[in-house]
């Protein structure tokens, strides 16, 4: 496998590069996009669920927060595909596979998850494990960052759930699992897994503050398979403090 030359292994004035998972370093734009708890909770479900999956499609996958915290809990030889539009990010996360030295593990394609040259014919249905993190708003249903890698990763100006799911089903194996986060309160993520012909396994309602209406939301779908849904994760209790079982959550994905 030939790669790009990354560029340079230390960030820029405009940069920062931090640790997101044991000794595992990421770099990003100071005023960019930057990893969260959103990207945190879908890698952890998707860890829960497909632990040993030899190989993983990260679909819009930004700077590659998900797919690094994912493929940290699977095989020392498990795969990793992400695919991302955005050039920014696409350099970003060629400098972090260099620096961390997994080149011989993660794939970068630089495109549209929409592409039908993203996901060739003959991946179809050849992926366990599938990962996510859509945008959450639909152009003018928010303000519009003027930050652009923000602002694609906030508004849907590249696909939204719908073409998630769909694009999920295609690289689906018939016993895959395709995870995702979107906003708790949006009826689409469901509707969106409903019409790429998949179903709801499990979902966990996301707290950041105990007695608050929970503000996102994580979801497992599949082909087949009963729905079991969880109790909500809760981030801080009503005093503020981090709840318990989110810091359990945190260290069980090596996070700082």
């Amino acid at each position: 496998m030939s790669h790009p030359s990354p560029g340079p292994l230390t960030p820029g004035p405009d940069e920062s590069l931090d640790r997101i998972c044991n000794d595992w370093r990421i770099f990003q734009l100071r005023k960019g996009h930057r990893f969260s708890t959103d990207d945190l909770l879908v890698a952890w479900l998707a860890a829960q669920l497909r632990p040993n999956a030899p190989l993983q499609i990260d679909i819009g996958s930004g700077t590659g927060s998900v797919g690094l915290l994912t493929l940290q809990h699977r095989p020392a030889d498990a795969r990793l595909v992400m695919v991302e539009a955005q050039e920014v990010s696409v350099g970003l996360a060629r400098r972090t596979v260099a620096l961390n030295g997994l080149a011989d593990r993660i794939e970068i394609r630089h495109g549209d998850l929409r592409d039908p040259n993203m996901l060739p014919p003959h991946e179809h249905g050849t992926y366990p494990l599938v990962t996510g993190s859509p945008p959450y708003f639909p152009v003018g249903a928010g303000v519009m960052s003027p930050h652009p890698q923000r602002a694609a990763c906030r508004m849907e100006l590249r696909g939204d759930v719908f073409d998630y799911c769909t694009t999920a089903a295609q690289a689906m194996s018939p016993d895959g699992v395709f995870c995702l986060v979107h906003s708790a309160v949006d009826p689409r993520p469901e509707a969106a897994i409903d019409a790429a012909g998949l179903r709801v396994i499990r979902r966990h309602d996301v707290l950041f503050r105990d007695g608050r209406a929970p503000t996102i939301a994580i979801w497992a779908a599949a082909f087949e398979g009963e729905r079991d849904d969880a109790p909500p994760i809760i981030i801080r209790d009503a005093d503020g403090e981090f709840n318990a079982a989110y810091l359990d959550i945190r260290a069980s994905m090596g996070a700082p």
